[in-house]
């Protein structure tokens, strides 16, 4: 989900509840300590150098249970960050929320909830390091390599 589709979203809920990959609500007191571009420049195990971009908002949990983020104002939390950091609208956004460790989730949303989405890690090279782009899913043969 891009930051303007976040910014839509904000605009249709009168609360802001986010959910986690278990179903489980994000405890209502949660603040967004952080909202940032973040740039990542690295090369993959095939020698590419890559650039990505995306906006990142930090949910934490404190023990203030009373306090509650309403959509507009992080909606306002939003703008400054656009006009501070000269954030593009088009960039994806990702979530980071502290589980067990710190996780790094995309965003979905329902018409209702925010949903932190499990990202993956994967190989960006896989033509040169031999793996199989397209592989059965829960399927794994022994002898491919794969696992």
């Amino acid at each position: 989900m891009t930051l303007s589709e976040v910014k839509q979203n904000l605009e249709k809920i009168d609360q802001l509840i986010f959910k986690r990959p278990d179903g489980k609500i994000v405890p209502e007191h949660f603040h967004v300590t952080e909202i940032g571009e973040i740039n990542r420049k690295f090369i993959d195990c095939g020698g590419t150098l890559r650039d990505e971009k995306h906006v990142n908002f930090q949910l934490w949990s404190a023990e203030d249970v009373e306090h509650r983020l309403q959509p507009k104002k992080l909606r306002n939390i939003i703008k400054l960050a656009k006009r501070q950091l000269s954030i593009d609208d088009t960039l994806e956004v990702k979530v980071e929320y502290q589980g067990d460790t710190i996780g790094i989730y995309s965003l979905e949303f329902d018409g209702e909830f925010f949903h932190l989405k499990s990202t993956l890690t994967d190989c960006l090279a896989k033509d040169k390091c031999g793996i199989p782009e397209l592989q059965p899913e829960n399927a794994c043969d022994p002898n491919s390599g794969c696992c």
